[in-house]
Parts: C-alpha cells; sequence; structure tokens
C-alpha cells in the first residue's frame, strides 16, 4: 500500500535506514532504547552510577541491604578464621554458630562505627582488620548516602502516557490521539511534543527504515498541568492517510513521542518518551475524560486512574 509522496521525513532520529539490521521495537514502552550493547566485558559496558540510580526502589534497596550483609558476612568471616580468641569480650568458648553470629555482630558494629565497647579487638591482625572494615564502612556508607541523594534529587519528568493510542473521530476526518498525564505534584511548564512515524518500505531490493514527522493540532503547550492529548489529523498529506485497521493489524510501524518541559523545582528541561507499535493502536476508538470541576465548582478533579480510558465507536 503506497504512501502519499507528500509527507515530511525525519532524518534526525538517530536510528539507521536499513531495516534488516534492527530487531523490534525502536523504543520501549518506558522510553528506554530497545538496544542491548556488547563487544566488551560486562564492567566497561555498565555505568555502575547510572544502573543504580535509575533501577527501582525495590532493587535499589535490596541491592543495599545485600552488600550491608555480605561484607559482613565475609569480614566475620576473616575474625573467625583470625580466632574468636582475639576479641576480647566474646564468650569462645560456645557452639561455632554462637561464636561466629557474636563475630558477625562485631564486625556490624566495626563496619557501622558504632563500637558499643562490649567486644573489642586484640593482637595486630585483628586490629588491622577492624581498622580495615572501619574504613571500608565509612566509605560504603558516604556512597550510600550520594546515591540516595542522587535518587531524590535527579530532575525526572513525572510524565504518564496512554497505554494505547487510537485512530479517533476529528473534525470531518479522523486523527491519531495520544494522550499523557503529569501524575505528581510537579510544575511544568512550556511543555513541547513531537512525533514520528517509522515504516519499513521496499527500495531497490531492500528494507529500508523511514521515518516520517507528523504535526500536530497544537505542539507546544505553556502549562502541562492537567492531560494532554497530541492529536495528528489525518489528512491526504499525512503518512497515515492509507492505512486502515487492516493495514495496522497486518504490518509492522512504530509510533514514538517525545516530550520535552521545563520544570521549576529544578530550574531545568526534563523528558520523557514511549513508542507505540501498530497492535497497540486502537482503531475507532475515542478517550474519556479525565478531568472535571468539583462539587463546590472551585477547584478541578483530575482523575489519573482514567488515562487508559477510551470508548469504542
Amino acid at each position: 500500500m503506497a504512501l502519499n509522496s507528500q509527507p515530511k521525513t525525519d532524518t534526525n532520529t538517530g536510528f539507521g535506514t536499513k531495516a534488516s539490521y534492527y530487531g523490534g521495537r525502536f523504543i520501549n514502552k518506558n522510553g528506554t532504547a530497545n538496544v542491548e550493547r556488547r563487544g566488551l566485558n560486562f564492567f566497561e559496558r555498565i555505568s555502575w552510577y547510572h544502573t543504580l540510580l535509575y533501577m527501582p526502589r525495590w532493587k535499589f534497596i535490596s541491592v543495599l541491604f545485600g552488600f550491608y550483609i555480605g561484607i559482613n558476612l565475609f569480614f566475620a568471616s576473616l575474625y573467625y578464621m583470625i580466632g574468636i580468641e582475639y576479641l576480647e569480650g566474646v564468650d569462645y568458648y560456645g557452639s561455632t554458630v554462637n561464636k561466629f553470629a557474636k563475630a558477625f555482630f562485631f564486625s556490624t558494629q566495626t563496619f557501622t562505627t558504632v563500637g558499643y565497647g562490649h567486644i573489642s579487638p586484640e593482637g595486630f591482625w585483628t586490629n588491622a582488620l577492624a581498622a580495615t572494615e572501619a574504613l571500608i564502612g565509612l566509605l560504603s556508607f558516604s556512597i550510600a548516602t550520594g546515591l540516595f541523594f542522587g535518587r531524590f534529587s535527579k530532575p525526572t519528568a513525572h510524565i504518564q502516557f496512554s497505554k494505547n493510542a487510537l485512530i479517533s473521530p476529528f473534525k470531518n476526518g479522523k486523527a491519531l490521539m495520544i494522550r499523557l498525564v503529569p501524575y505528581k505534584n510537579t510544575n511544568f511548564t512550556d511543555a513541547e511534543a513531537k512525533v514520528t512515524l517509522a515504516l519499513i518500505s521496499e527500495e531497490n531490493g531492500q528494507s529500508i527504515n523511514k521515518f516520517y514527522i507528523l504535526p500536530l493540532e497544537m505542539n507546544k503547550i505553556d502549562s502541562l498541568n492537567l492531560s494532554w492529548t497530541l492529536v495528528h489529523e489525518i489528512t491526504e498529506d499525512s503518512p497515515l492517510f492509507y492505512l486502515d485497521a487492516k493495514y495496522l493489524s497486518q504490518n509492522q510501524g512504530e509510533i514514538m513521542v517525545f516530550i520535552k518541559t521545563f520544570d521549576d523545582m529544578f530550574s531545568t528541561i526534563v523528558g520523557a518518551q514511549t513508542s507505540y507499535t501498530f497492535n497497540e493502536i486502537i482503531y475507532d476508538a475515542k478517550f474519556e475524560m479525565m478531568y472535571h470541576e468539583d462539587n463546590n465548582r472551585t477547584k478541578t478533579i483530575l482523575e489519573l486512574n482514567k488515562l487508559n480510558d477510551f470508548t469504542r465507536l
């Protein structure tokens, strides 16, 4: 099915043109690039700072607790190997488990520099090990504090996109509609949107990625406090003009959405992105309203749980 020759192509996407070199979508739903990097060993291609900053909260807390328990088990084993009798105040006539447990708790006190004083090291090697552990503990807590601060203070676009894009009635025709909403108590201004369509076409016997800019009815707004529905009117000049519901269900394509907005809390520009493959586009549907006035008609209520609500037509 041929596309209209008038749509403007996008050459600034950062994605290559040879479709045979690509697998799957270009951008994941969460906004990350669908790229797996290889060719270097694991430690060279991983930025631990970025990894710890962007990993889910439960994973971050699990890593901290896992490191804390693991490092103390390691030092407790060393204390036990040197000899539990070199820890003054420890009853080293008890069971093996009891003696190792006391070495472990002495390690936690040394690692955190608490030092209750009930148990103290004796001998050169035990004191040297305790001094080394205390230094590692200070450095570890400094790093953990920096990571906590970084996770709380990093500028983030707290924007959610609708699960599906819709092809909806618009004026005397149809339009592609994508909805997004700020979901936290942030204040976004000067929001700007860009939507790009990616299609695979045949040229000279080769599969080529083609990218088309989808003009929006409104690509900039002064304030992003309510939901914002991005609307691309499907006219004869649109690359979506010949793409009906049957075509969407039988062919591959992707619509990429890029958002930039100014966060006045951080005084910086933040961004968010996502994409919709053709099987995530619903034909002949319409978004339901997300906001309404309150009973006193003094405030607007934004129902965040209605972001993905739509009605089939």
